[in-house]
């Protein structure tokens, strides 16, 4: 959730949530620290419903897209009217068990290959990986490593992979075999990759705490990506 890092609430201009329950207490911390605009893919009648979240110090407005996927609540495209004007794609793809998961992984896929609309990033919990770098143990196929691979081709590089290479680190871990996997990325249009900054992956700080630690507040790591615009202001985004 947003509330992974004191920095996540205190430092950024943009937070992200994901897929995460989205109560009114969230949405009015979030507006105390400044991010008074709001777009959300929540549901009133069904507030207990994973949904997505994007929070902002400037406007933000729905954009449409044809070919987005049209799973309920796990696909939100906004523009963000910042200085540097920026467009957000948030993902929350379902897992393998569902039968949807190809047909999202496509139709995001198609949005990207068509996208004209300059900067933006595609963002959240993907719930894919590449084959071998962002697993423990084996999980992700040729449909997630190669709807990655497909992204790159059409111009969308892993912010963490481009600054770090085949590092591991894994955003969350099964509550079974306790193995890690990277399931949540972001993916920067070719006319972001200049400004791209920083992109690490950071665990929550309990209330009272004065360390990070793991599963914490939620089950996934936050990921904070940082540009740096003309301007030289830094625009910064959480995803989990």
């Amino acid at each position: 959730m947003c509330a992974k890092s004191n920095e996540a609430l205190q430092c950024h201009d943009v937070i992200i949530i994901g897929g995460g329950i989205m109560g009114l207490s969230i949405a009015r911390e979030l507006a105390a620290q400044g991010l008074a605009f709001q777009r959300t893919t929540a549901d009133p009648k069904a507030p207990a419903v994973n949904a997505l979240l994007v929070a902002a110090r400037w406007p933000v407005r729905l954009r449409p897209a044809g070919a987005a996927p049209s799973e309920p609540r796990r696909w939100l495209l906004a523009g963000v009217a910042a200085p540097q004007r920026i467009a957000v794609g948030v993902m929350h793809v379902p897992n393998r068990v569902s039968v949807h998961k190809g047909d999202y992984l496509a139709s995001a896929l198609d949005v990207a290959r068509r996208w004209r609309g300059g900067p933006a990033l595609l963002i959240g919990d993907t719930n894919s990986g590449r084959i071998g770098i962002d697993e423990e143990a084996p999980a992700f196929d040729r449909l997630e490593d190669g709807w990655i691979q497909d992204l790159d081709r059409a111009g969308w590089v892993d912010a963490y992979r481009t600054l770090h290479g085949d590092r591991r680190s894994y955003t969350w871990y099964s509550p079974n075999g306790d193995n890690g996997f990277r399931l949540d990325q972001a993916f920067i249009h070719r006319s972001l990759h200049p400004q791209l900054e920083g992109a690490r992956y950071v665990w929550g700080t309990p209330s009272g705490e004065q360390h990070p630690r793991r599963e914490a507040l939620t089950d996934h790591a936050a990921l904070i990506v940082d540009f740096l615009p003309e301007d030289e202001q830094f625009t910064r985004t959480v995803a989990s």
